[in-house]
């Protein structure tokens, strides 16, 4: 009787700690950024820090006739050596879904100085030399939002996807083998539980092994209430689950126009949300200096800006950051409505650098793409003075050998990695003391401990990590 209880027992604490573990993060090898709390267990004298991204100019200019000043609902994608621009044209404003819409689509090869070619897919205008992917297949052309499927699952002549339509035709799926040529899924519309009175936005999900849709809602009846964001998710393209409506966390409803959703390329496992902040109402334009811009009339009443979100899947998104990411520009050219909306996607630019995208001067003459520039990672910082700061983080276990980090210190900061069992004490050989100090500005760091990088005999076991900053930015942190 008592070797049974003595068994029971044991399996009892073997099933606690298996529970105890299960609710422990595993991050594997996964590069974890500072743009939400999910790791960290306490700051003190230190913050996570929102950086803006660095104005470079405007990159393409949308003078052609089928574009024009209502040109809109960007998305620019990387595709091997390729960079893709696809957006709508429409020189006049109409309703949502009209005729004259059509789809456009331009190239790079570094996603800094881009091409329009001429494609000769479809007669516009009177002409066959024109840049449109998609047209006479309105109201898909209102929104037409594509992808490259990253599904090891995918046919080679569906490698890309789109969705695109109005609450009045429903989400349409198209495929296409070289992103030029695109043909409809199916007849009948794949989602319709929407009002879709935006760009909708979907990708393949490698951390959830689906693709995900976010589209948009409004967060009373019909169009009332604050427009919003819904989720749903498919594991074939065309069934989707019922939608969810998003959750922002302990913050104020705003008016998302957009919210461009889609995976950080360099931790797809983080979902950024680089989205367009509307403030309906709040005129900063006035009557004359409206007519001196020559903004259309019904456009100078509201404003926009970028803001940041992110999330790790579900239906939760955390708003770690209430600040503009992406002020309006200087001028007044940039104040008026359906401006400063971002692109889909940031993309790598440089070995060090990328960029996101971001529509100006709409319902203008100059109606034009621009583009913004930052470090890779460089969304958010962990961050502290010169005073000094730390961090630790809660439990978690990773896989890998060795621990890498993107940093910037001042010539007079510092940073200092000190390891922890998963009670906060010191893992001896890994200590703030044995740490070698880390000073400088690089996308690509190891830690050493007592000169030595080998961390193989704590991975895979619950650890916390407590860093200490004075004068230095984190970007992010990896185990390789």
């Amino acid at each position: 009787m008592l070797v049974l209880k003595k068994n029971t027992l044991f399996v009892l604490f073997l099933f606690v700690q298996s529970l105890a573990l299960a609710q422990i993060p595993n991050i594997g090898t996964n590069r974890e950024l500072f743009v939400d709390d999910y790791l960290i267990e306490k700051l003190e004298g230190a913050e996570l820090t929102l950086h803006e991204p660095i104005d470079q100019g405007e990159v393409i200019r949308f003078e052609k006739p089928w574009e024009g000043a209502f040109s809109a609902y960007f998305t620019v994608i990387k595709d091997g050596d390729t960079y893709r621009a696809y957006y709508r044209g429409v020189p006049e404003a109409g309703s949502d879904g009209n005729d004259a819409e059509v789809t456009c689509y331009a190239e790079s090869k570094d996603g800094i100085n881009w091409v329009k070619p001429d494609l000769k897919l479809f007669t516009v205008n009177g002409t066959k030399k024109n840049n449109v992917i998609l047209a006479n297949a309105a109201p898909v052309t209102h929104n037409f939002s594509p992808f490259v499927d990253s599904n090891p699952l995918a046919k080679s002549s569906q490698k890309y996807k789109a969705l695109g339509g109005t609450k009045k035709s429903g989400l349409v799926a198209y495929v296409s083998a070289d992103g030029k040529e695109w043909r409809k899924m199916q007849e009948e519309p794949v989602f319709r539980d929407g009002v879709f009175d935006s760009q909708n936005v979907v990708f393949w999900s490698a951390s959830e092994e689906q693709y995900v849709c976010y589209f948009r809602t409004w967060t009373g009846d019909g169009y009332t209430g604050f427009r919003s964001v819904g989720r749903t998710t498919s594991k074939d393209f065309i069934n989707w689950t019922s939608p969810v409506q998003m959750s922002f966390g302990n913050t104020p409803y705003e008016h998302l126009y957009t919210q461009q959703t889609s995976p950080y390329f360099r931790a797809p496992h983080i979902y950024l949300a680089i989205g367009a902040r509307f403030m309906p109402n709040r005129k900063v334009v006035n009557d004359e200096e409206a007519k001196k811009l020559g903004v259309n009339p019904k456009y100078y009443n509201d404003c926009s800006d970028a803001i940041l979100m992110s999330s790790r899947g579900g239906g939760a998104y955390q708003r770690q950051f209430m600040e503009s990411f992406i002020k309006p520009g200087i001028g007044l050219q940039n104040w008026v409505s359906r401006s400063n909306y971002p692109a889909l996607n940031s993309v790598q630019t440089g070995p060090t650098e990328m960029s996101v995208y971001v529509n100006q001067d709409y319902a203008q003459p100059t109606a034009h793409l621009r583009r913004y520039a930052m470090r890779l990672d460089g969304f958010a910082s962990l961050s502290a003075g010169y005073s000094g700061g730390e961090m630790t983080t809660k439990p978690f276990i990773f896989g890998g050998g060795t621990l890498e980090l993107n940093y910037s210190t001042s010539a007079a900061g510092e940073i200092l990695v000190e390891l922890l069992d998963e009670n906060g004490n010191k893992l001896p050989g890994f200590s703030k003391e044995e740490c070698q100090p880390i000073i400088g500005n690089e996308i690509s760091r190891t830690v050493y401990w007592n000169k030595s990088n080998d961390l193989t005999k704590l991975a895979g076991k619950p650890i916390k990590m407590r860093i200490y900053l004075k004068d230095a930015d984190i970007y992010s942190f990896k185990f390789d």
